[in-house]
């Protein structure tokens, strides 16, 4: 079933465009939420008209699209996050967490325009971010343990105490049975 979206609907298409759909999805879905009426051939020509008369309005938005994906070219995120000490990440990192990052920096960006891979575990990532069908900016995602340092040191010290005492415990108790033998041999 052809079907003209009337906005954009991330994973499908965007606004003006005529995506094929199974029907049920298009009757059920698209177009009782009005976000799309059936490609009909008279749909169309109505649609291309309106593209014509509204090209420059379109260079616009294409325009001030550009100027936002410019003003994010150079952003790199750092999300610190809980972490196992196997490095599994306590639930996941998305788009909710990039928003908020890009929020912190004075870069508003609604989240609904960000895609990305969920985060499960401690690395590098790349968010999308999409302004415009034709104006995608790749955002890269770095996500590190919150308790870092916490981690290396505890790990640091179990080592400490795992190597330690095996090396000086044969040590010790060799010197208190020697003390023991000679303590009969004065008396």
């Amino acid at each position: 079933m052809e079907i003209i979206l009337k906005e954009d609907i991330i994973g499908l298409g965007y606004k003006n465009d005529i995506v094929n759909v199974k029907s049920g999805y298009g009757r059920n879905y698209l177009i009782p939420q009005g976000k799309g009426v059936i490609a009909s051939p008279m749909a169309k020509k109505i649609l291309a008209e309106n593209l014509k008369q509204q090209a420059h309005k379109l260079a616009a938005i294409k325009a001030e699209a550009e100027k936002k994906a410019e003003a994010l070219k150079d952003v790199a995120l750092e999300i610190a996050a809980k972490v196992s000490a196997t490095g599994q990440l306590y639930g996941s990192v998305g788009a909710n967490q990039v928003a908020e990052e890009l929020k912190k920096l004075g870069k508003e960006v609604d989240r609904k325009l960000i895609t990305m891979k969920e985060a499960k575990q401690v690395g590098d990532f790349v968010a999308l971010v999409h302004f415009h069908k034709e104006v995608t900016v790749e955002i890269p995602v770095k996500v590190v343990a919150e308790n870092a340092a916490e981690l290396k040191a505890a790990a640091e010290e179990e080592k400490k105490l795992q190597t330690a005492p095996v090396a000086e415990a044969p040590v010790a108790e060799e010197a208190e049975v020697e003390e023991e033998v000679e303590a009969p041999v004065e008396e």
